[in-house]
């Protein structure tokens, strides 16, 4: 578990670098996303820290959390908790709970399942989800100051869950999976090439820079602002739809200059 926990711990040290640098205003100024603003987008971490440590820790108490919200029952994901503190309190409340996650997940054998709020996961690919969130959710803190951060390599680890959450991006749009695969090659932030079903042939393609492929699957980007070439019609409409996180359809991204 050390090696993903280890780039899960640079990603947070990049996102608190952001953070500590916020004025207490700041902290309330609108994100991308709508209705939520930067505090709601880290108490959104933290909540689910949280609630990721209790699935290692007590697995029984976290199926019973995970049904009330579910059901319509939960205390918001952490956004009144977030609202209700300073910005000081809210940085401690996420860098402390993500301090004792990581801690908690080295310890894990590799081969633990946890449960979580669909399917259960295993311990290197739920610590792998939350460096893809901690990831999205800092580049929506980064677009709202206008900050370009350097993509790094641990976008492979982002990248992955899109190519692999392909289906579930169908089925949690209510539509059926279509046959075929569909061949992603990516060229990563130091030049070199990753790529994924390269035995897919090349009739249905998504080819072009690993950062612009993680903004869209996150839907932080619209596919018609990045240097994607999408090939073939399986390709065109799996981008369509792309959602690398969990829960419901996301909205998506309009283009930047519509």
């Amino acid at each position: 578990m050390d090696p993903i926990c280890d780039d899960l711990a640079a990603e947070t040290a990049d996102l608190v670098a952001i953070l500590e640098r916020l004025t207490p205003a700041q902290w309330d100024a609108d994100t991308p996303a709508e209705d939520w603003n930067v505090r709601d987008q880290v108490s959104h971490l933290a909540y689910f820290d949280g609630t990721g440590t209790l699935a290692a820790t007590d697995p029984e108490a976290f199926k019973e959390a995970a049904a009330a919200l579910l059901s319509g029952g939960g205390d918001g994901m952490g956004i009144p908790q977030g609202r209700a503190m300073t910005p000081a309190e809210l940085l401690a409340w996420f860098t402390g709970g993500r301090a004792r996650m990581i801690e908690v997940f080295r310890a894990l054998d590799p081969k633990t399942r946890l449960p979580w709020y669909g399917p259960a996961m295993a311990a290197p690919s739920f610590a792998t989800a939350r460096l893809m969130e901690t990831w999205a959710h800092g580049q929506d803190i980064a677009d709202t100051f206008g900050i370009v951060r350097t993509p790094t390599g641990r976008l492979k680890h982002v990248a992955h869950i899109g190519v692999r959450a392909r289906a579930f991006s169908y089925v949690t749009n209510g539509r059926e999976v279509p046959a075929g695969d569909i061949r992603v090659v990516l060229i990563s932030p130091s030049g070199d090439t990753w790529s994924w079903n390269d035995d897919a042939g090349d009739e249905n393609t998504v080819t072009g820079p690993a950062l612009d492929f993680c903004l869209l699957v996150t839907q932080r980007r619209n596919v018609a602002d990045t240097a994607l070439v999408v090939t073939g019609p399986l390709a065109e409409d799996w981008l369509g739809i792309a959602q690398a996180f969990a829960g419901p359809p996301g909205t998506g991204r309009a283009p930047l200059d519509s």
